[in-house]
């Protein structure tokens, strides 16, 4: 959780600027005289590709030509934030260490088949429903919504994923983040969700394993952290972005303002410095809620931070 003392601290001294590409800001609100340290820039849906393969090809069953507990028609509808599987573009293959984010939405009584993954810090991050995965360093284990669990693919290892449920989707935000080292020893671990932790303010999630003194759950070998967070209507945290970092924002519930850029579900934004110097303070404001899946009306989302690479970002917007 972030330290309020800090914040407050950083609100006093520093200012954001926000840049929408493509969209100008309507916010009425006079500019602070502080130096900009950081832009943020919208990554709307209609931006991220939408993959919905064939059933066959991770070891499922057809499609059933109806059945009421289903959401879609296909089995899986996965949204791309970055090159991946068909999708190849080489304007947006990665930002910063993360080279993978994607959105997956899987229906009742299907998966992804055993498949090996190497050399990839693994975040698995469950919005709604239960996933249940099994990995050949013998683990098995179903996580809930809010949890977030890690694999250390390292010199190689082969797992699955599945919604056992028969009658509710899973939905997952699944990221690949670049290790510090290759061929490190695979490894699993994870943290099932909590409520009350990221209820109004920052759940950390992910921190690095070199970050000894941290409230991160669970830790990767690199240097990004996770955050998650569930906010009431109207409800605004805040979130510091210390010099040199940068940011990557996606909305999964509801909508957010982030400085002036509105996100709504299955928007991101990115955040980057305008300058080598600076640190910065990040408003998120809900602005507009959702029924979650136990029962409450919120705007949830979740932000990867991480050292900033100069000209990280979509080269394609």
């Amino acid at each position: 959780m972030i330290n309020t003392a800090s914040v407050l601290k950083a609100i006093a001294s520093f200012s954001f600027f926000a840049k929408v590409t493509g969209i100008s800001s309507s916010s009425s609100e006079p500019m602070c005289a502080h130096k900009a340290s950081h832009r943020i820039v919208k990554v709307p849906s209609s931006k991220l590709f939408v993959s919905e393969p064939n059933p066959s090809w991770f070891g499922n069953e057809g499609n059933p030509g109806y059945n009421p507990s289903w959401t879609e028609t296909n089995w899986l509808k996965s949204r791309f934030h970055f090159s991946f599987a068909e999708y190849n573009n080489r304007r947006n293959s990665n930002f910063g260490c993360i080279r993978v984010v994607n959105d997956d939405l899987v229906q009742p009584s299907r998966g992804f088949g055993t498949h090996p993954h190497a050399n990839q810090e693994i975040v698995t991050y469950i919005v709604e429903g239960e996933l249940t995965h099994q990995d050949s360093m013998g683990t098995k284990e179903s996580l809930g919504r809010g949890s977030v669990q890690f694999m250390t693919a390292g010199t190689g290892v082969r797992h699955s994923e599945h919604n056992l449920s028969e009658d509710k989707p899973l939905r997952f935000i699944q990221t690949w983040i670049t290790p510090s080292r290759n061929n490190l020893p695979p490894n699993y671990g994870s943290s099932v969700g909590d409520e009350v932790m990221r209820w109004n303010q920052w759940q950390h999630l992910v921190s690095s394993v070199d970050n000894r003194g941290t409230e991160a759950t669970v830790q990767i070998n690199q240097d990004c952290n996770a955050y998650s967070s569930e906010l009431e209507m109207g409800k605004t945290i805040n979130f510091p972005v210390s010099e040199g970092r940068m940011a990557y924002m996606i909305a999964l519930e509801g909508s957010v303002k982030v400085g002036d850029v509105v996100l709504e579900r299955h928007d991101a934004a990115e955040i980057t410095p305008l300058s080598s110097e600076g640190n910065g303070v990040l408003d998120v404001t809900s602005v507009a809620v959702e029924k979650a899946e136990h029962g409450k009306d919120v705007a949830h989302v979740i932000l990867f931070e991480m050292q900033h690479v100069p000209g990280a970002g979509r080269g394609d917007l």
